[in-house]
Formats: structure tokens, C-alpha cells, sequence
């Protein structure tokens, strides 16, 4: 599995690498050790995986790291990317709330951080030749450390599979949890979890009821039904039944009630940006939560036209966050978009939650743009008398071709 070792030694002294103790990674710090002669750094980003981080740690030493930093990066990661996205109404092709997405560049701006902390001259990942999270890391190494050489393990060896990748962990002696029996490949963070792989890989097989981990199926959720209330501050979430949470904790809370009663499953073929299409499976409980709550105080609260524009730039925010290009001039003139348009998106949701269904209980704001005299059947300060008037106008471009149309018709008799 060696490759060429002698030709690469001299390109990397010291290497930082984005380390997370799963089979790619923990395999990676021997491989690098062994083609490039170098000394490994390993990051470890806490974006609350919820897996032992310590074991981590200890691991990355044993398996041939010099050092390793453990960074808390779940505050960071709720209130610099995961807000921002969220107040941006961003869902990339309708249905993934990009949790794996958002995750890679605040993993990537510490990972160089502490490459720089350290003195190491290059940085590697463990992303695969086929995905996105390839383009994630490297947008963002380039984009903050554009000095630094890059290192694609990937993309040198020749393993090929995840089976090639359990030999060469046997061979080296590294201990992994993957099997042949346990081939999916998972993400995790405060977001969601994603899985990949294994049976996934044909879209016809129904995803298998043991593959989910983390969101009770919705039929053997409970028989009542719960609400909760979330409330929002100029688009950004800030108490969860009138209690006000840091980022993190508000999230851990509704994660919790979600997932009990079957909410945030997702099964979806989506096309990746390195141009073919893959199926991912996704639990995002919380996540699920927030979008739908969001979404309906802004229907609430925004014009029309800001909103129908709002949605336009939404597409186009969800692109660039899934490809990819969050340290970018135009992600970050988005977020002043975004954060003049949702001043207005201020008040509260209550949802409730069955067995697997989401409904709105209600919607309050003190900015509310709805008004029931307006709204309701009775005429009150509304002159229906205006509409005729308005129609007219409206149907211009309409009925002006229509006496054109009709002599050409005349004509050809």
C-alpha cells in the first residue's frame, strides 16, 4: 500500500490533519508517517459528534501522531455557520439541511489554525476522491492558507474501497469499529447524522430499520403528541419554551424532543458537486424543527417581495454552502442580505410533534405584517371597489393581444 515513499519524504515536514478516528483517518497517520517521513498533528474539531474524544485522542498517539488538539468548536459552530444558514432559509434541493455541509468549514479554519499554532507546513484530510467534502477542506485551506501544500491521501493510495481500507488498518495494527457486516460510512455533529454506503448505494433498497441511529421510528413513537415553542430574534433562534439557550444547548434540547417522537428522517438521491448523483440518508431532528419554524415566522413577518426574493438567494446561499464556498466575498454579502431582511423575523412557533408529523400550532410576532381586518371576509377598511381597477391594470399584458390574435385569425379566412 506504500507509494513511492522516497520520492515524496522531503515534500512535508510537519502535517496537521483533520482527525476523527473513524477508518480513514485513523489509517491515514501511519500512511503519511510511512510515504512521507513526516511528523503527523492531529486536530480533533468537537462539532458534537458525541463519540469519545478522549479514546480519539489517545488513539491518534498510539497510531503514530506527535501531538493532538482537542478543540470545542460547538458554540462556533452554532453561531457562525449553522445561524447564518438557518436565517438564510438554506435547504440544499428541498430537502438536506447541510449538516455535514456546514460542518467542514468550521473544521477546516481550525485545522489551520492549529497548523499555523504548531509550525506545520502542510495539512491533510481524509476525504474520499469521489465526494464533496474533498472540495469543503481544500475551498477552505486555500481560501485561509494558500501557502500550506495539501495532502489527498485519497487520492495517492492505492486503496480503493473501504474493504482495501480495513486490510491496510489490520496490517498496520490499527483498530477500527467499520466491518465488512458494518459498512456505512456516518457523519455526526450537533446538526445531524448522515449515512452513506453499504446497502444506501442502490436507490431501490428502502433504507434498513437498524441503520438509523439517533430518530425513533415514527411508529413506535408516542402514542400522545407534544409542542413546543421556539422563539426568534431578527431570524436567530434564542429559547425553546420561553427559556433562553446558548446555541448549542437549544439545539441538544430539541434534538432530544424530535428524535423521541420520529421527526427529521430523510432519505434523498441528491447530485453532488463533483458531478454524479448519490443517496444519502439524514437524521436531523432539531434541525428539522428549526427550519419549519422558521419558515413560517417568516411568512409572518416579511413582505411579499423580500420574501419571494429571500427564497431566490436561498438556493443560491444552499449551492455555495454545499459546494464548498463559505470563505467567499459573496457567502458573506449574502449574510448582510439576509441580516437586513430578517429584522422583522422576531417572535414565536409552537409545533407539534406525532409520530413522525410536524404541524403548526401557531405563529406570534410583534412584527407581524398580518392583519385580520385585512385578512378576514369582512370588507372593514378594504374597498372592493379598488380591485376592478387593479385587475385591469394586472391583465394587460393579457388581453392587449388578444384583438391582434383574433384579426390574425380573420385574416387567414
Amino acid at each position: 500500500m506504500t507509494e513511492n515513499p522516497a520520492k515524496q519524504k522531503s515534500s512535508a515536514r510537519k502535517v496537521a490533519l483533520a482527525y476523527s478516528g473513524g477508518l480513514d483517518t485513523s489509517i491515514i497517520i501511519p500512511w503519511l508517517k510511512e510515504n512521507y517521513g513526516c511528523e503527523v498533528v492531529a486536530m480533533i474539531g468537537d462539532v458534537g459528534q458525541q463519540e469519545d474524544l478522549e479514546a480519539a485522542r489517545k488513539k491518534a498517539l498510539a497510531t503514530g501522531a506527535s501531538s493532538v488538539f482537542v478543540e470545542d468548536l460547538r458554540e462556533e459552530f452554532v453561531t457562525q455557520y449553522i445561524w447564518p444558514t438557518l436565517r438564510a432559509g438554506a435547504v440544499y434541493e428541498h430537502t438536506y439541511l447541510l449538516g455535514t455541509s456546514m460542518a467542514r468549514p468550521v473544521l477546516a479554519k481550525r485545522q489551520v489554525e492549529v497548523a499555523r499554532r504548531t509550525g506545520a507546513d502542510a495539512l491533510a484530510h481524509g476525504c474520499t476522491g469521489k465526494g464533496n467534502d474533498q472540495v469543503r477542506f481544500e475551498l477552505a485551506f486555500k481560501a485561509l492558507a494558500p501557502d500550506l501544500k495539501i495532502i489527498a491521501p485519497w487520492r495517492e493510495w492505492s486503496i480503493n474501497s473501504r474493504e482495501d481500507a480495513l486490510d491496510y488498518a489490520r496490517a498496520h495494527g490499527v483498530p477500527v469499529e467499520q466491518s465488512l457486516k458494518n459498512i456505512y460510512s456516518r457523519d455526526r455533529n450537533l446538526w445531524h447524522l448522515s449515512h452513506e454506503g453499504g446497502p444506501l448505494e442502490d436507490p431501490a433498497n428502502e433504507p434498513e430499520e437498524a441503520m438509523w441511529q439517533w430518530i425513533t421510528a415514527p411508529s413506535r413513537a408516542p402514542d400522545s403528541a407534544a409542542e413546543v415553542e421556539i422563539a426568534f430574534e431578527e431570524g436567530t433562534p434564542v429559547s425553546v419554551g420561553g427559556k433562553r439557550l446558548a446555541g448549542a444547548d437549544l439545539i441538544d434540547q430539541l434534538n432530544s424532543l424530535a428524535a423521541a417522537h420520529g421527526i427529521g428522517r430523510a432519505d434523498i438521491v441528491e447530485n453532488r458537486l463533483v458531478g454524479m448523483k448519490s443517496r444519502g440518508a439524514y437524521e436531523t431532528p432539531g434541525g428539522t424543527l428549526l427550519v419549519h419554524a422558521h419558515r413560517e415566522l417568516e411568512a409572518l413577518c416579511l413582505d411579499r417581495e423580500t420574501a419571494h426574493f429571500s427564497a431566490l438567494l436561498a438556493h443560491r446561499y444552499a449551492e455555495m454552502v454545499y459546494y464548498g464556498l463559505w470563505f467567499t466575498e459573496l457567502r458573506e454579502s449574502l449574510d448582510a442580505f439576509f441580516r437586513r431582511a430578517q429584522q422583522r423575523v422576531t417572535g414565536s412557533v409552537r409545533l407539534k410533534l406525532h409520530k413522525g408529523n410536524l404541524t403548526v400550532v401557531s405563529r406570534h410576532s410583534p412584527l407581524s405584517l398580518y392583519q385580520k381586518d385585512l385578512a378576514s371576509f369582512s370588507m372593514g377598511r378594504y374597498n372592493p371597489q379598488f380591485a376592478e381597477g387593479f385587475i385591469n391594470l394586472f391583465a394587460l399584458p393579457v388581453t392587449l393581444p388578444a384583438p391582434a390574435a383574433k384579426s390574425a385569425s380573420g385574416d387567414k379566412k
